[in-house]
């Protein structure tokens, strides 16, 4: 497949195809005129970069995950299980971490504080308090 049947048929543009493959994430076939040619399975592939970013993976991770994968034969839905089986502990740590946040909302929202003393959300436990007073944070940066 030529790279603009592999962007319509993933829905990822062509510059992002190019960027996977400059990552090593794809691996297209060249023709002697030096055309791009992917292989179908190349679909399959790009439909795991695209959910483990769901997930949070970061192209780092996700390369060396993609790393782990047989290169003599199209992947089998067995090794993507495989690869997937410790997503579970992270896609909960994202849900508790989401509620958390769900949960802090509804009480910063309706308190109107606007204190970063008292905020769980924009300074949870007074983190910033206990490196000093005054504006240490923006001191850091300059």
């Amino acid at each position: 497949m030529t790279i603009g049947e592999v962007a319509e048929r993933s829905g990822i543009p062509a510059t992002a195809l190019r960027y996977y493959e400059s990552r090593g994430l794809i691996a297209p076939d060249r023709t002697h005129a030096g055309h791009r040619r992917y292989p179908r399975s190349v679909l399959r592939r790009l439909a795991f970069i695209v959910f483990a970013q769901r997930v949070g993976l970061t192209l780092g991770e996700i390369e060396r995950t993609l790393a782990t994968l047989p290169h003599d034969r199209t992947p089998t839905r067995a090794d993507w299980a495989t690869l997937s089986e410790g997503w579970s502990a992270r896609v909960d740590e994202a849900i508790s971490d989401l509620e958390r946040i769900r949960d802090a909302l509804t009480t910063c929202i309706g308190c109107g504080c606007l204190s970063l003393d008292r905020c769980a959300l924009a300074n949870p436990d007074d983190r910033a308090g206990q490196t000093g007073s005054g504006p240490l944070v923006l001191r850091k940066g300059a």
